[in-house]
This record gives C-alpha cells, sequence and structure tokens, in this order.
C-alpha cells in the first residue's frame, strides 16, 4: 500500500466550504423541491464527514 499524507485540516476546510455552498444553493433554489431535497441530502452526508474529519479537527 502506498504512503498517503492526509491533510485532515485542508480537508475540513473543502467540507465546510461544499456545506456553505450547498447550504447557499437551497436558499437560492426558490423552493424547488428536486433542489431542496437533494440538497438535504448532499447536507446528511457532509454532516457524517464533518463528524468523522471536521470534529477530528478541534482535537489537532
Amino acid at each position: 500500500m502506498a504512503n498517503l499524507q492526509v491533510d485532515v485540516k485542508e480537508m475540513d476546510a473543502i467540507i465546510r466550504d461544499v456545506k456553505g455552498k450547498i447550504e447557499h444553493l437551497k436558499e437560492i433554489s426558490g423552493g424547488m423541491q428536486c433542489v431542496d431535497r437533494n440538497c438535504v441530502r448532499i447536507l446528511a452526508s457532509l454532516k457524517m464527514l464533518e463528524l468523522n474529519i471536521c470534529d477530528v479537527v478541534e482535537f489537532l
């Protein structure tokens, strides 16, 4: 297996950036249910990433 360097802080920044963009997309969707529902699903997946990555960054 290759030796991989993981930059958890960069991953945290990207997750937070994506979350902000998805929240903004939901805000500007004008209530389009197809957009809103997919944004909710994406945010649920991002929440799992936050629990696994972003919460760890606080302890580094």
